[in-house]
Formats: C-alpha cells, sequence, structure tokens
C-alpha cells in the first residue's frame, strides 16, 4: 500500500477510533491550534534546547517530503517556536505538519495557509536560533514515545502515534472498530440502547423507583 493510501485511511479513521485500536494517544493539551486542523503522516523528530527553535529550522530545511514534524521541548513552553515564516518554508519543502509540545503563533496565518499544526498554547515571543537541539533520534511528545517514521494522526480531537512496525495492525483493528461501531450506530438509530448493546450492568447505579 502506498503512502497515499495509507494517509488517507488513517485520516478517514481518526485520532480517536485509531487511539482506541492500539495507536497511542498523546496527552489532551495537545490541540489543534486552529479549527478543523488534521494531518497524517510519518514523523520527523526533533527535539529543542529551552527557548531554541534552530533544530526545527534545520529540520524544516532537511526533512523529506510528506512528513510530518514531530517537536519536543526541554524547557520553556511559552513561546512561539513556530509562525508564517516556518510554515511558509515548510510548504515548500513538502512537510504536511507540525505536533509540539510548547508554543505556536501567527495562527490567523496558519489558518490562512491551511497548515495543520498541534500544539499546547499559543504564545507571543519569538525563540532564539543558536542551538543545541536534535533532528531524528527518539523524543517524548505529549506523553509519548515517537521514533522518526512512526505515523502521527491528528484531527479535533487530538493526536494519536501509530508505531511504524504496528502499522498494519492497528489499521486492521482501526477498521473493525468502524465497522462495528457502524452497526451499533444502527442500532441506536432503530431504538435499542447502549446499556443493552454494550453488556452494562444497570444494577449498580441507584435510581430512583
Amino acid at each position: 500500500m502506498d503512502t497515499a493510501d495509507v494517509r488517507d485511511i488513517l485520516l478517514a479513521l481518526g485520532a480517536a477510533t485509531l487511539g482506541e485500536s492500539g495507536g497511542r494517544p498523546m496527552t489532551p493539551s495537545i490541540r489543534p491550534a486552529w479549527p478543523g486542523a488534521r494531518l497524517a503522516g510519518r514523523a520527523r523528530t526533533v527535539r529543542c534546547a529551552p527557548g531554541d527553535n534552530l533544530a526545527v529550522h534545520v529540520a524544516v530545511a532537511s526533512a523529506p517530503a510528506g512528513r510530518v514534524l514531530v517537536v519536543a521541548l526541554e524547557g520553556d513552553p511559552h513561546r512561539g517556536y513556530w509562525g508564517e515564516v516556518l510554515t511558509t518554508a515548510a510548504e515548500a519543502r513538502g512537510v504536511v505538519g507540525l505536533v509540539i509540545e510548547g508554543g505556536v503563533r501567527d495562527v490567523a496565518a496558519l489558518e490562512t495557509h491551511g497548515f495543520p499544526v498541534f500544539s499546547t498554547t499559543i504564545a507571543l515571543a519569538g525563540a532564539t536560533k543558536v542551538g543545541p537541539g536534535a533532528v531524528g533520534e527518539p523524543v517524548r511528545v505529549g506523553g509519548v514515545d515517537v521514533e522518526s517514521d512512526d505515523w502521527i494522526v491528528g484531527d479535533v480531537d487530538g493526536v494519536t502515534v501509530v508505531p511504524a512496525g504496528q502499522l498494519d495492525d492497528v489499521m486492521t483493528a482501526g477498521q473493525a472498530r468502524a465497522t462495528k461501531e457502524s452497526g451499533l450506530f444502527r442500532d441506536l438509530k432503530a431504538g435499542r440502547t447502549t446499556v443493552e448493546l454494550l453488556g452494562l450492568d444497570p444494577d449498580a447505579i441507584e435510581q430512583p423507583d
């Protein structure tokens, strides 16, 4: 299966379904920087020194097309590590999105570009560009260990990491879950209840007579 097909399948399944199917959900603090942002692509990992984004600039300049930059910060998350300048550079290089456990800025411009960004905050203060840092080594972002080539899926529900070696298994489980849920929706619309369909025990809940 080629990369475009994988991307389409992952986007269709969504971060929530994949996170319930063997993927690794990031913490809820990592959210879309603008409404409607969504992405799916293989990771290019980045580690930045406190208050510095030189490693991000290097990653944009060197990343293969189709990658999602996944950025870990060693400290000082309340800076705008990413904005319209890096977005324009990333688009020209074929980078397809950003996940960062820190701040970004120029949010209106990011939305205008349609460039999907997931961050923990919006921040005005800029970053220095002197290093140190690293590109391509394993990082931990949003409570999840990420390696370059893992798949990253982000949408309105959050961000899920699909380890590269588990991609087929997670997609298969995700598609099975989506099929099961389709049947569940059909039965609910027909008048059945979640208590019945999920085999729940109503006797565990106190109710008035």
